[in-house]
């Protein structure tokens, strides 16, 4: 038995989903943890693309359990366009669970979203996907959530919903927004409530039967440790913790059941939405980076700011997760860039510092602390082992595994499963 935590290590977009389908192959269970559809990963195998938003990378693999956690919040209508999607690419045959204690996700969720965004002043705007993530999870603090096990009892959810829309009407109603008919969403979502009641069970008891029985599980994280509501780069941040801190809480599982930590990372940084990014800048390499790692958002299609690889976050994550080995992605998106930057560690009013401030107004004013590198010009994507690489790009490598004090287990050549090339099997 072996279980794994795949985490980003940076702020999402690290390439998760692509590592997570990989490690896939050999994995009985795959467990997502946390948010909801506000996250994105893009799988691409057998010149087929899928773009997942709720459902676990191990749904393309038809004898592995995909497991939906408690610590999720899941918005039915999403899920059920996100399966007829599968189905119609030919995936119909899987193994889905559906945690009776996740949150639901409704359409006052996301007009919520959005009205505290815009009563947000410039560069107070945190660049919420408007997805409703944040609202929900304030209802499950505020004890007025409705979970699945309400959802699917369908006069358990008619009540509940009668009672947050009799409060969240006034809301709207003191805003100018239109109210919301608590009939007509009852008899769309009730449609779907039918629909997903066939996979909804406890999982924490599924888990750790899995578990019991020997059989490997992977833990798949959405966004990234930047990301986090209580280590991230606050409040520019997500609702939920996508570290592996999170994982037993937000699972139902003991802590001692984890076996390896696998942090995912960008051979380079990027960001969408608002919020600190020392390693940011726009030039034509940005640009040609962006337009070569085709880095736009899979859930929101923003153009991605794009940074240099910031070793100081790197540490942080590790810090916070513990993380046992890295997997670099994207390193063919850096062929033909002449000079390559590293950030090593920042300056903060002249003094420098290896930690990321918890103060917003310490962290704008840290000033990046790079070293330079010889990039390379050779094409890596047929790449099959790290011998083959071309010297400059191995150097690359070992100096961010020197950087960040982790081993590199494996990077990543191309978006294909076959582009990934594995230093150490020390996972599933």
């Amino acid at each position: 038995m072996s279980s794994v935590v795949v985490i980003g290590t940076q702020w999402g977009d690290e390439g998760k989903g692509k590592i997570t389908d990989f490690l896939a192959e050999k994995a009985n269970v795959v467990v997502r943890f946390q948010g909801g559809n506000n996250a994105g990963h893009t799988i691409v195998f057998d010149n087929r693309k899928f773009a997942l938003h709720l459902i676990p990378s191990g749904i393309f693999r038809k004898d592995t359990i995909n497991i939906l956690g408690n610590g999720m919040v899941i918005n039915p209508k999403a899920l059920i366009e996100e399966l007829d999607m599968l189905e119609k690419g030919g995936i119909t045959e899987y193994k889905l669970a559906i945690s009776d204690r996740a949150h639901v996700v409704l359409p006052y969720h996301s007009v919520l979203d959005k009205l505290f965004e815009d009563l947000k002043n410039g560069k107070k705007k945190v660049g919420t996907t408007n997805k409703g993530i944040g609202p929900a999870y304030t209802d499950k603090s505020s004890r007025i959530g409705i979970r699945i096990c309400d959802f699917i009892d369908l006069e358990e959810f008619r009540d509940k919903l009668t009672d947050n829309l009799n409060y969240y009407n006034k809301i709207f109603k003191l805003f100018g927004k239109e109210e919301m008919v608590i009939k007509d969403i009852f008899e769309e979502y009730k449609e779907y409530s039918k629909r997903i009641r066939p996979y909804v069970t406890d999982t924490s008891i599924l888990l750790n039967n899995q578990f019991e029985n020997n059989r490997n599980v992977l833990f798949e994280g959405a966004q990234g440790s930047l990301l986090c509501l209580d280590h991230g780069t606050y409040p520019f941040v997500t609702s939920s913790s996508p570290t592996a801190a999170s994982v037993s809480l937000n699972t139902g599982i003991s802590p001692k059941l984890i076996d390896e930590i696998l942090g995912v990372t960008k051979a380079y940084s990027t960001r969408v939405g608002s919020g600190y990014f020392a390693t940011e800048f726009n030039s034509e390499i940005a640009e040609h980076i962006r337009k070569t790692g085709k880095e736009y958002g899979t859930t929101t299609g923003r153009a991605r700011r794009i940074g240099w690889l910031d070793t100081v976050v790197l540490r942080h994550s590790k810090r916070i997760s513990g993380i046992t080995g890295l997997s670099i992605m994207l390193l063919d998106v850096l062929t033909n860039i002449e000079t390559l930057k590293i950030c090593i560690s920042y300056k903060l009013d002249g003094k420098i510092i290896d930690f990321i401030p918890a103060s917003i107004k310490d962290v704008e004013r840290c000033e990046p602390v790079y070293i330079e590198l010889p990039g390379w010009e050779e094409d890596i994507t047929k790449t099959s082992k790290f011998g083959d690489l071309p010297i400059n790009a191995q150097k690359y490598l070992d100096k961010i595994s020197e950087l960040t004090g982790i081993e590199i287990v494996m990077f990543s050549v191309g978006p294909d499963r076959k582009q990934t090339i594995v230093l150490k099997q020390m996972y599933i």
